[in-house]
C-alpha cells in the first residue's frame, strides 16, 4: 500500500535536484582520487579531527546526506514503508561490508586476501542489487553475500567476526535515510515535525555522550535539513525566497552553536553539520534559478550520468582501487604530487562519470 496524506509535490523531476546530486558525485571522485597526494591546497583534504574547520572534503558527505533528504518527500509519495525499509537495509548492508575493508580483518584466519574478499562482495551486491538480475541471480548474490560474511574473521587471534564500528559511508546514509523517512511518514511531512526533529537531532548530541548514536543523529539532521528545503521550496509555487531563508538560518544557527562546539566532520558537530546543510540549501537556490528560471541546463548532461547511477558511481572506483590492491598495483607516484595530482584527479573523475554513461545505455545499474 502506498503511503498516503503527505504534502502534494511536483511530479516532474526536478533538473536542479539532479544537477546537485551529480556534482556532488563529481566532487567526491575529485578529492577521493587526491586522497594521499601531496603537495596539493590544504582545503582540499580532510581536516584532522583536532582541526576547528572544514575542507572541500569534509563537504561531500553531508551534500551526499542532503541530497537524501530532497529525494524523500518526492520518493515517499510514490513508495512503500517496505520499500524504504529494504532501501535503507542495502546501503547498511553495503557500508557494513565496506567498512569492514578497513581495518581489524584477519587475512590468515579468512584464508583469502581482503582485496579479494571485498570484490567477491561486490560481484554479489551487482548480483543481488542489479537491475539486469532475475530473480534466481538474486538468490544466489544473497547467498554469497551470507558465505561471506561467514568467512570474515578478525582480531588478533582471528577469532573475531564483522565488527559494525561506525557503519561506513553507505551505512551511516542508510540509517539516516531509514530514520529521517520514519520521521517524516510520523508526521506526515508537516515542517513543524521537521523542524523540531532537527532541533531534537542538535540537542542529542549536546546532551549525549558523543557516541556513534550521537554521530548517526547529526547525520539525520542534514538529511532532514533536506527534506525541509524541498518543502519549503516547492510546497505550492516554487519559492526561491524561502530556500534563501534557509540558508541564512542554517548558517545563523550553525555561527551560533559554533560558539560552543568546534566545526569537525570527523567529530560529526552540529555546527559542521549546518553549515555544510546551509551551503547545500544556498548551492540548491543558485542550480534551481539557473537551471529552472534562466534554463541554463546544456551543461547538466556531463553530470546527470552520475546523478542517474549514484551507487555505481560511488562503487566503481572502490572496486578498481581493490582490484588494484590485488593485483599489487599502483599510480605512477608523479600523479600524486602538486598540479598534476589535480589535473589527474579532474582527468579521472571525468572518465569515471564517461564510463558511467556506457554503462547507464546498456542499464546496468544498482537499484535498492
Amino acid at each position: 500500500m502506498l503511503i498516503k496524506t503527505l504534502p502534494d509535490l511536483p511530479r516532474q523531476r526536478i533538473i536542479a535536484i539532479d544537477a546537485l546530486r551529480g556534482l556532488t558525485f563529481f566532487v567526491m571522485l575529485f578529492v577521493n582520487c587526491l586522497s594521499g597526494a601531496n603537495g596539493i591546497p590544504y582545503g582540499i583534504h580532510h581536516m584532522a579531527a583536532s582541526v576547528d574547520g572544514m575542507s572541500l572534503a569534509d563537504i561531500v558527505f553531508p551534500a551526499f546526506l542532503f541530497v537524501v533528504g530532497t529525494s524523500i518527500p518526492f520518493g515517499l509519495s510514490r513508495q512503500t514503508l517496505w520499500q524504504v525499509v529494504t532501501r535503507a537495509f542495502g546501503l547498511i548492508v553495503i557500508g557494513l561490508f565496506m567498512v569492514n575493508t578497513e581495518e581489524a580483518y584477519n587475512e590468515a584466519a579468512m584464508g583469502i586476501s581482503i582485496q579479494l574478499w571485498a570484490l567477491c562482495f561486490y560481484a554479489a551486491a551487482l548480483l543481488v542489487w542489479g537491475t539486469r538480475s532475475n530473480r534466481w541471480l538474486r538468490w544466489c548474490g544473497a547467498a554469497a553475500i551470507v558465505v561471506l560474511a561467514l568467512m570474515y574473521r578478525s582480531g588478533p587471534d582471528g577469532q573475531g567476526w564483522m565488527q559494525t564500528s561506525w557503519w561506513g559511508i553507505l551505512g551511516c546514509i542508510g540509517w539516516a535515510y531509514l530514520v529521517s523517512s520514519l520521521i517524516y511518514l510520523a508526521g506526515r511531512g508537516r515542517l513543524l515535525v521537521l523542524v523540531l526533529a532537527i532541533v531534537a537531532c542538535v540537542l542529542w548530541y549536546v546532551l549525549g555522550d558523543r557516541d556513534v548514536f550521537s554521530m548517526h543523529a547529526t547525520h539525520t539532521s542534514i538529511v532532514l535539513c533536506g527534506a525541509v528545503c524541498v518543502l519549503l521550496f516547492f510546497g505550492g509555487t516554487p519559492r526561491p525566497a524561502a530556500g534563501v531563508a534557509l540558508t541564512l538560518v542554517l548558517a545563523l544557527s550553525a555561527w551560533l552553536l559554533h560558539h560552543f562546539y568546534p566545526i569537525s566532520k570527523i567529530g560529526a558537530t552540529p555546527p559542521w553539520a549546518l553549515y555544510c546543510a546551509a551551503l547545500c540549501s544556498g548551492l540548491f537556490v543558485l542550480l534551481y534559478w539557473l537551471i529552472e528560471i534562466r534554463k541554463v541546463t546544456r551543461w547538466t548532461a556531463l553530470v546527470q550520468p552520475a546523478a542517474a547511477n549514484p551507487l555505481v558511481t560511488y562503487l566503481l572506483p572502490v572496486v578498481l582501487a581493490t582490484l588494484m590492491g590485488y593485483l599489487h598495483l599502483h599510480w605512477w607516484p608523479v600523479l600524486m604530487h602538486g598540479g598534476v595530482a589535480i589535473a589527474f584527479a579532474l582527468l579521472f573523475s571525468a572518465v569515471v562519470v564517461a564510463v558511467v554513461a556506457v554503462l547507464n545505455t546498456y542499464n546496468v545499474k544498482l537499484k535498492l
